[in-house]
């Protein structure tokens, strides 16, 4: 029995993550696996040294591992975090309490450290800008 199998056994048994025990039991441990690097990455979205091996590590398995999980489910590690990050600038945006939070700190907040790719993606993402979303909801 290896050593990532007796780590699966021991977090079901303690169901150290919400909804672990219950995914693996009818979805499998791929599918838990999954659902607790998600769950990791949308905690931790807006640290800026969140990566493919940070989260792998913390879950004690490889990053290639890891990024298969991603691509079974459709899309690649990278694009679920920039996903994540959008949406929370998104929400950021929207909040009439966040209005005099500067579009570039909510960038940066939100886990970007480029403020041009962070436009670019939003625009990619919701075909507006952030200003246009800010001013459209406020």
């Amino acid at each position: 029995m290896s050593v990532r199998h007796l780590k699966d056994l021991l977090a079901l048994a303690i169901d150290d993550a919400p909804g672990f025990a219950e995914t693996a039991r009818s979805r499998g441990l791929r599918a838990a696996r999954l659902k607790l690097a998600k769950s990791y990455v949308i905690t931790h979205s807006e640290r800026r040294d969140v990566s493919i091996g940070s989260v792998a590590a913390n879950l004690h398995v490889a990053p290639r591992y890891l990024q298969r999980l991603f691509e079974a489910d459709g899309t690649t590690f990278s694009d679920f975090l920039i996903r994540q990050r959008l949406a929370r600038a998104h929400q950021l945006l929207s909040d009439p309490n966040a209005q005099k939070l500067a579009i570039s700190s909510i960038a940066y907040d939100v886990g970007f450290g480029d403020l041009s790719y962070f436009n670019r993606r939003f625009r990619r993402q919701y075909g507006l800008t952030p200003g246009e979303v800010r001013h459209e909801k406020n």
